[in-house]
C-alpha cells in the first residue's frame, strides 16, 4: 500500500506540472480527488485490512490528498490571477484621452410631418382625433357614402379580415366614429393622423402608408372656407411660395370635391419630368361633406354644413424633403435619416 501511495504522489507530481489552463486544472481534480479518483480507490481498498493497517494508511491518503487538494487551489489561484492581469494589460483604459462623441439620431421625418401638421391645426382650434386601424365596414365605407358593390370595396384594394373587419383603407372612417360619438351635436373641428392600409407597393405607393383627415362640421360652413384653410396649410408645409390650385373632382363622402395641386417643389412651377411638364403635384382630395355623410352622423343637412379633407403623410414628406421614393422612408438607413436634423439636433449627430 505504502509503494502505491507513493507512486501516486509521483505521478500527481508529474501530470500537475504541465497545467497551464481551467481545463486541465479540472481534469487534474477529477483524475485524483473526484468521486471516482485515485484517492477514492486507495481509500476503497483499506476495508480489507485489519484495524491497525487501516487506521495508518487511512491517515496516510488523507495527508495526501491534503497535498493534493493544496496543490490544486494554489494551480487556481494562479491561473486567475494571471489571466486578471492579462485582462488588465490588454483592456487598459487611457482616461487621458479625448472622449468619443455619442452618434444620436434624429427625429423621422414622418414624425417631424405627424408634429407639424398637428401644431398648425391645433393652432386653428382643431382637435387631434384618435381612431382603430382595425375598422369596421360600416364606419369605413357604409357610413361614408360608401355603398356595397362600390370599387372601393375590391379585394384587391381592401385588406379583409371577415365580411365586417378590415383594416381601414383612410382614416376617414374617424369621422364617422367622431361624428357618431358627438351626442350633443356640436360643432366638430378635428384632424385624425394614422396608419392606414390598401394593396400597394411600388415607388410611390405602400402598402401601410400615413394620412390625415381633417373634418370641420358647424353652421354656415362653405367651399370658400376650405380653399382658406388648404391655402394656409400647403404654404406653412411647403413654404410660402407654394401656389395652389382646385380642380373639380368626384369623392362619394363630399359633394362639391375638389383635388388640390401645387407647385411641383422641384421645378417651381416650371415643368420638369417629375410633374410631367405641367408644373402641377396633386397633393389631397377634399370637398364639402356629402348630406348623406351628415344624415348618418346624426347631423340635419338643412342646418349643418362642413367640408372634409385628406392627405397622405408619407407624400406630404417626400414633397416637402424632395425624397423620390416613398420606400425610403422605411428603409431606417441612419444615412438617409441624418438628411434631416433640424439645426438643433445637428451638434448631437456629427
Amino acid at each position: 500500500m505504502k509503494d502505491k501511495i507513493q507512486s501516486l504522489q509521483t505521478q500527481f507530481a508529474a501530470d500537475s506540472k504541465n497545467v497551464d489552463d481551467r481545463m486541465a486544472i479540472q481534469e487534474l481534480k477529477t483524475k485524483y480527488i473526484g468521486k471516482k479518483g485515485l484517492i477514492t480507490e486507495l481509500m476503497s481498498s483499506l476495508k480489507d485490512m485489519d484495524k491497525e493497517d487501516k487506521k495508518t494508511y487511512g491517515q496516510l491518503i488523507n495527508q495526501v490528498r491534503t497535498e493534493f487538494v493544496t496543490v490544486i487551489d494554489e494551480k487556481e489561484k494562479s491561473l486567475a490571477q494571471a489571466e486578471l492581469d492579462r485582462k488588465l494589460q490588454e483592456e487598459t483604459i487611457d482616461v487621458s484621452l479625448p472622449g468619443e462623441k455619442i452618434k444620436r439620431g434624429s427625429l423621422h421625418p414622418f414624425n417631424r410631418i405627424i408634429e407639424d401638421v398637428e401644431d398648425f391645426f391645433v393652432s386653428m382650434g382643431y382637435d387631434v382625433v384618435d381612431g382603430p386601424e382595425l375598422e369596421t365596414d360600416e364606419n369605413c365605407f357604409q357610413r361614408l357614402n360608401v355603398p356595397l358593390g362600390h370599387p372601393a370595396r375590391d379585394a384587391q384594394d381592401t385588406f379583409y379580415i371577415d365580411e365586417e373587419y378590415l383594416l381601414r383603407t383612410q382614416t376617414s372612417a374617424v369621422q364617422a366614429r367622431t361624428m357618431q360619438e358627438n351626442k350633443e351635436k356640436t360643432p366638430i373641428r378635428m384632424i385624425c393622423p394614422g396608419k392606414v392600409y390598401r394593396r400597394d407597393d411600388d415607388a410611390t405607393h405602400s402598402h401601410q402608408f400615413g394620412q390625415v383627415e381633417g373634418l370641420v362640421v358647424d353652421k354656415d360652413i362653405s367651399l370658400a372656407d376650405l380653399k382658406g384653410t388648404l391655402e394656409l396649410f400647403a404654404k406653412k408645409m411647403l413654404g410660402e411660395n407654394t401656389k395652389v390650385r382646385f380642380r373639380p373632382s368626384f369623392f362619394p363622402f363630399t359633394e362639391p370635391s375638389v383635388e388640390v395641386d401645387v407647385s411641383c417643389f422641384k421645378c417651381g412651377g416650371k415643368g420638369c419630368t417629375l410633374c410631367k411638364q405641367t408644373g402641377w403635384i396633386e397633393l389631397l382630395g377634399a370637398g364639402m361633406v356629402h348630406p348623406n355623410v351628415l344624415s348618418m352622423g346624426g347631423y340635419d343637412p338643412k342646418v349643418w354644413s362642413g367640408f372634409a379633407f385628406g392627405t397622405g403623410l408619407d407624400r406630404l414628406a417626400m414633397f416637402r424633403y424632395a425624397i423620390p421614393d416613398i420606400r425610403y422612408l422605411y428603409t431606417n438607413d441612419v444615412r438617409f435619416l441624418e438628411q434631416f436634423a433640424r439645426k438643433d439636433e445637428e451638434n448631437v449627430i456629427k
